[in-house]
């Protein structure tokens, strides 16, 4: 099983046909800029999108015993009847055979956080460029269009033509930046939601670290 697998199992990431995953905490700025619109659906968790951030996760693992491993042994204690500081405090115990200690869970638990971030960034980049491809050069493109019906709509009859079939090209091009919009909002938000669910993830584990791991 490839590393990023094993890191898949470490997170409860809910199938994208059931009902949506509790709301986890936000991490400040966590969704890329894009175009609103109200029409597109709700952001949801994807199976697409969490490999895209659980494979740079993989591709950053520290090395040594750090949060993912702490992860591991959290997830090995599941089974057994005990509340969240037991098991906080059991795994910790583990970590601690193997020089690990709870600043630095919490320290490389922030650290896949900002992981996380980066690949944000890079969504959001890429978000950006399709978004002057889809979008913004349509958009000049429809306002060279008006000039251009502008002018023509003063000339003589046989240019009604040409003038009717550049309106239908107009009107073609807005319908495509609906969809565009629609398309890009709910990538955005398909992202959002995956990124938050992982993270936010991340970040509860943290604060149980600092909650339950004192030193």
């Amino acid at each position: 099983m490839s590393m990023w697998k094993n890191i898949r199992s470490l997170f409860i990431i809910e199938d994208e046909t059931t009902a949506p995953a509790p709301e986890a905490p936000k991490v400040p700025g966590s969704s890329p800029q894009a175009p609103q619109n109200s029409q597109a659906a709700r952001g949801k968790v994807t199976e697409q999108f969490t490999e895209v951030l659980l494979r740079a996760m993989s591709e950053q693992d520290a090395e040594g015993f750090d949060y993912l491993e702490f992860k591991k042994s959290l997830n090995s204690l599941k089974k057994m009847d005990m509340d969240d500081a037991t098991r906080y405090q059991s795994a910790l115990a583990m970590a601690q055979t193997m020089g690990a200690n709870p600043a630095h869970l919490a320290e490389s638990a922030h650290y896949y956080i900002e992981v996380l971030k980066k690949e944000r960034a890079k969504f959001g980049e890429a978000l950006a460029n399709q978004q002057k491809r889809q979008v913004e050069d349509k958009e000049q493109k429809i306002r060279q269009i008006e000039e251009e019906l502008k002018a023509k709509a003063g000339q003589i009859q046989q240019l009604q033509q040409e003038i009717e079939a550049r309106q239908k090209e107009s009107g073609m091009l807005k319908t495509q930046i609906r969809e565009a919009m629609d398309k890009l909002l709910a990538t955005q938000n398909d992202f959002a939601a995956s990124f938050d669910a992982l993270a936010g993830q991340i970040m509860q584990d943290a604060e149980k670290i600092k909650q339950f791991l004192k030193q």
